[in-house]
């Protein structure tokens, strides 16, 4: 690892940790100010932006960037739309910095409680998409930590861009711009720098591809927040209705297929698999999905339809595949999701409110849904505003983490002179 690169690292670090004293007692009316500035500032430069990341796109095309990854850097009107509504709803929630709980007298005359607060410095790595650059400063700025946003060289045009948008922001609701920063190189030696700088980082959030975020699980010297799999699954319930099924089906897997909450498995139960997976299997086929499916799927299907591995179990596809298999009951589907999962996002499809109490307790994932396709599994959809990401850890934060994902908490104490004996 360079030299010159650590130094540049270390340099961001310090000043991201002086910003992140400011942030932490800022008012919530100066972050708010900042965040409608920043979504000013990305509206009046829409065509500026499409300008920057059709530059990435055109790179990526000629880097061989597979479909998936084009698709996440790609940015339209729409998305832009996408990510100034996330700033407008990232302000409009309320403050988490400095709420107090859990006040009590304990018998010795002192109060005791909790205050909510800022972990300090955050660290995001991350690839492809853009707008995880806005959605992460949104929700750093809002929850008072300053943050260090180190994207992929794939976006760096885009990145750049919409880090001068949110310095801009900064400057105009005066606070410090070294709140959210950008790492400007894209040198591969600058995570390595970042994720073991434990005297200036408190906290890493990586999103990407699987072996990006296994490195930085591996090498971290700074708590990281994560998520490896997004193997998600929809099971099909005997007791389903089956348009809903069919719907929430069909939209778990089309609606995108590159998002890690997308259903990469179909579970379907024997009694209801004919009423379901034929009129599916044609909706997928005018997709051009394929599909790979156990013994029992290729047998109801026909020739067109591939086996499914124990491989296809395991996958996660980003990408227009689907591995579906028909199950006898509810305790072979929810050992398939706990054995195969990724402990993401999982659902059930069912009328019967005891099948749905079970699935809800016995399925071991970071969201669970009844009835719902899994597509809904993020930070905007939860009216969070906006995720920092996805995390199927079980300690701090689970799930699409959001405000108070990016904060902790500190015992207080409040005496009058009161002393031990």
């Amino acid at each position: 690892m360079s030299e010159s690169v650590i130094n540049y690292i270390h340099t961001l670090g310090r000043a991201a940790r002086s910003a992140s004293r400011e942030l932490a007692r800022a008012p919530i009316a100066q972050k708010n100010q900042a965040l409608a500035a920043i979504g000013s500032a990305l509206n009046a430069a829409r065509d500026t932006l499409l300008t920057a990341n059709a530059k990435d796109m055109t790179q990526g095309l000629a880097n061989g960037l597979d479909s998936a990854l084009l698709d996440r850097l790609e940015l339209n009107q729409a998305r832009i739309d996408e990510m100034i509504e996330g700033l407008r709803q990232v302000a409009a929630l309320p403050e988490p910095v400095g709420a107090i709980r859990d006040m009590r007298y304990l018998p010795s005359g002192i109060q005791v409680g909790k205050m909510r607060v800022p972990l300090g410095v955050i660290g995001i790595i991350y690839e492809s998409r853009p707008n995880v650059t806005i959605d992460a400063a949104s929700l750093c700025l809002k929850s008072g930590n300053a943050a260090i946003l180190r994207g992929g060289s794939e976006a760096i045009h885009s990145n750049q861009f919409i880090a001068a948008c949110i310095a801009q922001g900064l400057r105009e609701a005066g606070l410090p711009e070294a709140a959210v920063q950008l790492v400007q190189t894209t040198d591969r030696a600058a995570v390595g720098a970042l994720i073991q700088m434990a005297e200036f980082v408190d906290v890493i959030v990586p999103r990407g591809g699987k072996s990006l975020i296994a490195r930085i699980s591996d090498e971290a010297k700074v708590p990281v927040i994560k998520h490896l799999d997004g193997i998600c699954h929809v099971y099909i319930d005997q007791a389903a209705d089956i348009d809903k099924a069919i719907k929430i089906a069909d939209n778990a897997k089309t609606q995108r297929f590159s998002p890690c909450n997308t259903m990469e498995t179909l579970l379907v139960h024997q009694t209801i698999a004919a009423d379901v997976l034929v009129p599916l299997a044609d909706i997928y086929r005018q997709k051009r999905v394929e599909l790979r499916g156990c013994a029992a799927t290729c047998a109801l299907l026909g020739e067109d339809i591939k086996a499914a591995t124990e491989e296809d179990w395991q996958s996660e596809y980003n990408a227009p595949i689907l591995s579906i298999r028909i199950v006898t009951s509810l305790d072979e589907a929810i050992d398939h999701i706990n054995h195969y999962g990724s402990q993401h996002t999982d659902a059930i499809v069912t009328e019967n409110l005891c099948h749905a109490r079970r699935f809800l307790t016995e399925v071991d994932s970071s969201s669970v849904m009844v009835n719902a396709s899994t597509r809904f599994a993020d930070g905007f959809e939860y009216g969070l505003g906006a995720e920092i990401g996805i995390s199927t850890d079980k300690l701090h934060a689970r799930g699409p983490v959001g405000l108070e994902g990016l904060t902790s908490e500190k015992y207080i104490v409040l005496g009058d002179g009161h002393i031990r004996g």
